[in-house]
């Protein structure tokens, strides 16, 4: 009797998921990172250190990858999205 651990499809599926969520959690990194600089810099709406900006961007992260480990029980489980795919 086969594990069902070992089948492919739940290998595939559990690894589509954490590319996708991975993606999504760098993905927002990034993007509140170059907010919070453009912001701070040449916009000049408040001043923040790099470290203050590292900070606010890493908050930001956790919170996309708490929605995406949330997501997986709500949506599609190959996806870190909240939307079925039916």
């Amino acid at each position: 009797m086969q594990s069902d651990l070992a089948s492919p499809g739940l290998i595939r599926t559990v690894r589509t998921y954490v590319v996708d969520l991975a993606e999504r959690v760098v993905t927002t990194f990034v993007v509140a990172a170059a907010g919070v600089a453009v912001a701070a810099g040449p916009a000049d709406l408040f001043s923040a250190s790099y470290w203050e900006t590292a900070g606010a961007a890493g908050i930001a992260a956790v919170g996309s990858l708490i929605k995406g480990l949330a997501a997986r029980f709500v949506g599609d489980r190959n996806s870190a999205g909240a939307v079925s795919g039916t």
